[in-house]
């Protein structure tokens, strides 16, 4: 593998900026409701926190309509301290609502959870960040039951309940975790805020567990101190919690919710990202194209990269600022991958990678590029001579519908349309065909008869089901595909 390609790229664009540093601002998101006799000390605890990693605090309380007093209390901390931003719910709602409120409000690099009980010890708070630091985390916990120099004993039953329920949320989610229900989950503050927070209770635990498992993300745990406290001493979770983490687990283990509302459209792509078995079959129609250096414009969150490395030399690209975080944390420890910032309407994005590679991907994305001409013209410069262009773009313009909207498609092609695009951008055409024929009835029901604006999930679980068949007598359809396919080769 010849990496001094990779080191000809200039600096500047190179590579995606990562969230590693030596340093973070942390936000502190800290969940009250009715703690007026131990509120106080826990909050000062975290607020006197003094370490290399951590350059500034933020610290965003949200009261949950407590009526023991501790609402006083804390309306006098915040006056004293600046640090401190004071948030109250008009009525009490529950722990996840509340730090659905204090995520709105962060600003700093990573988020961490900061119970107002004594029960976990803000010192430890620093050996969270140290994975962000030297290993680019997404999130990080804090388990009770790791390995460590020492450990209180805990109380058994609850530890039980705790461990039976991380076991079977691991058996979902394929995370290996010690303690789904830790109070301290840190996460990088640009993911969290891209999550759909639904829990209003204890079931956010269960919740953002899934949620990051199903968006990939890296997650790390090192171990805590713990001091548990009984319910006569305030203690919130009840057993009855138990039986709703499980219920949580059946909920998010189903329901793909993965992403908030944005301008890219991140809630509605991900439902097709996620169909394995369709994305299979695309990688493996255009695998016989792909060469050994490769530029892919809007990779997602990979699931043609992860099909198509290791190579030479890869280079994934997006602007969804989502995908790219994914993509970087994904590119860790893959020397031959590396991630930019690529918007395929700017020539400019693509300076300094003129002729560097022998293959260009474009899927599921010219359809969205104002000038086509230039996007098609950037690829051709990029390309080494005899490289190839591969292009995939939506097909049947009859069938445009609100679909197409939702997604902002500028139009569906024609093979004629493709094919005359590529050579006025300099390609020969070396292949043009149509891709996907068992989708264009689904497509045509939703976009142009129901005028839907987003997938049915149980409609792209059947597809993505039935897919091993229906691939198989694809080209048994009497109409063209969904989608149609042009590669273009550099003369």
């Amino acid at each position: 593998m010849d990496l001094r390609i990779a080191d000809t790229i200039p600096y500047k664009i190179r590579e995606y900026k990562s969230d590693i540093a030596t340093s973070f601002r942390l936000s502190v998101l800290v969940p009250v409701y009715n703690e007026r006799h131990v509120v106080e000390p826990s909050l000062r605890r975290a607020l006197a926190l003094d370490h290399e990693l951590i350059s500034e605090i933020e610290m965003i309380v949200v009261d949950d309509f407590s009526t023991d007093g501790t609402w006083e209390i804390l309306e006098r901390l915040a006056a004293e301290d600046r640090r401190i931003t004071l948030l109250r719910h008009e009525r009490n709602q529950g722990k996840g609502a509340a730090i659905r409120t204090a995520v709105a409000h962060a600003t700093g690099d990573i988020c961490i959870v900061q119970d107002a009980d004594l029960e976990y010890n803000p010192e430890d708070i620093p050996s969270l960040l140290v994975p962000f630091a030297r290993e680019g985390a997404d999130a990080v916990f804090g388990s009770r039951y790791l390995s460590a120099p020492y450990r209180r004993a805990l109380m058994h039953r609850h530890t039980i309940i705790n461990k039976t329920i991380t076991s079977l949320s691991n058996w979902i989610t394929d995370l290996h975790l010690t303690d789904i229900e830790t109070c301290y989950k840190a996460i990088n503050t640009t993911l969290l805020k891209s999550i759909p927070l639904r829990s209003n209770d204890f079931r956010f635990e269960v919740e953002i567990v899934f949620k990051l498992a199903k968006r990939r993300a890296r997650v790390f745990e090192v171990p805590i101190r713990y001091l548990p406290r009984t319910q006569e001493e305030g203690k919130k979770i009840r057993g009855r919690d138990g039986l709703l983490a499980l219920m949580a687990m059946i909920r998010f283990g189903l329901i793909d919710d993965l992403y908030e509302a944005d301008e890219y459209g991140s809630h509605i792509l991900v439902e097709l990202e996620r169909a394995r078995r369709f994305n299979l079959w695309m990688g493996n129609t255009l695998r016989p194209f792909v060469g050994d250096r490769v530029l892919e414009i809007g990779a997602g969150i990979g699931n043609l990269t992860s099909q198509f490395i290791p190579r030479e030399f890869y280079v994934a690209s997006d602007i969804n600022p989502n995908y790219l975080h994914y993509l970087h944390s994904y590119s860790f420890g893959k020397p031959y991958l590396k991630v930019m910032k690529i918007d395929a309407g700017k020539p400019e994005d693509f300076e300094g990678l003129e002729e560097r590679f022998d293959t260009a991907l474009m899927i599921n994305v010219l359809e969205h590029v104002p000038d086509e001409a230039a996007a098609l013209r950037s690829l051709w410069e990029s390309l080494e001579t005899g490289g190839r262009a591969i292009i995939l773009v939506p097909n049947h313009p009859g069938i445009y519908g609100s679909l197409d909207r939702a997604l902002d498609h500028r139009e569906r092609y024609t093979s004629e349309h493709l094919k005359r695009s590529l050579e006025l951008a300099g390609f020969r055409v070396e292949r043009i065909f149509d891709f996907n024929r068992f989708s264009v009835p689904g497509w045509w029901l939703n976009g142009r008869l129901l005028r839907r604006k987003k997938f049915s999930r149980v409609q792209l679980k059947i597809v993505d089901t039935v897919m091993p068949l229906a691939r198989r007598i694809d080209r048994l359809w009497p109409w063209s595909g969904l989608s149609i396919i042009g590669v273009g080769v550099k003369d």
